[in-house]
């Protein structure tokens, strides 16, 4: 039996989630990569982690169905959740930025990140994909921003296929391996360190592109 570090509630430990929808795995796994890609209050769910150990468990034969079955159905569910995530933000943000007593939801906001997509669009959606909870609000804020639905749709296709058949694929080859079925939980964690380093780099990039103006500027 696959054993995991309790990163959180034991109901939120990959393990104890794919064991527990047994014969409904795979509709499981799919509700839940939808609802972590397309609804805000999906937030909270364990994607790579979970993607991972799918992969684990169909190398182990836990989990029955070939590995292109898994792989095609978490990644329309992926593609399906942000597509819904983008039509919310492109249906209900511009309203709730558009609230004049609001303090945090303004007018400039909206500009503001209709401005970033435009110009890193593309690699955001890609990369946000890699990053908890930035993959869950990611996709609305695209909506809210009014992304061109051609180019979000392409790239969210292009992120889903990387992240969702991509990390498990990663946790089937890797789950043949001895070492790495004695100490998943610290593959786990470094599952989740990887993650979220894409948008780390990008982060510090960023901020080194804009120090020397901020430094310019005061002076």
């Amino acid at each position: 039996m696959t054993q995991t570090l309790a990163l959180g509630p034991e109901w939120l430990q990959p393990d104890v989630i794919i064991t527990w929808l047994g014969p409904w795995v795979l509709v499981g796994l799919a509700l839940i990569i939808f609802a972590e890609c397309g609804l805000l209050l999906g937030f909270f769910l364990p994607g790579d982690s979970l993607l991972f150990t799918a992969g684990v468990f169909v190398a182990t034969g836990a989990i029955v169905y070939p590995l292109w079955l898994v792989c095609l159905i978490l990644v329309v569910a992926a593609f399906i959740g942000n597509v819904c995530g983008f039509y919310i933000g492109r249906a209900a943000g511009p309203a709730i930025f558009d609230r004049p007593k609001s303090r945090l939801f303004k007018p400039e906001h909206v500009a503001k990140t209709h401005e970033f997509f435009e110009k890193y669009g593309n690699r955001a959606i890609v990369l946000g994909r890699f990053v908890p909870i930035v993959r869950t609000f990611i996709t609305v804020m695209a909506g809210v921003a009014r992304m061109d639905p051609k180019r979000y749709l392409l790239y969210s296709a292009i992120g889903g296929i990387a992240w969702a058949a991509g990390v498990t694929v990663l946790g089937f080859f890797l789950g043949q391996i001895p070492f790495v079925r004695d100490h998943i939980e610290g593959i786990l964690v470094l599952v989740v360190l990887f993650s979220v380093l894409p948008m780390i780099v990008e982060f510090l990039r960023a901020r080194r592109a804009n120090g020397p103006k901020r430094g310019a500027h005061a002076k």
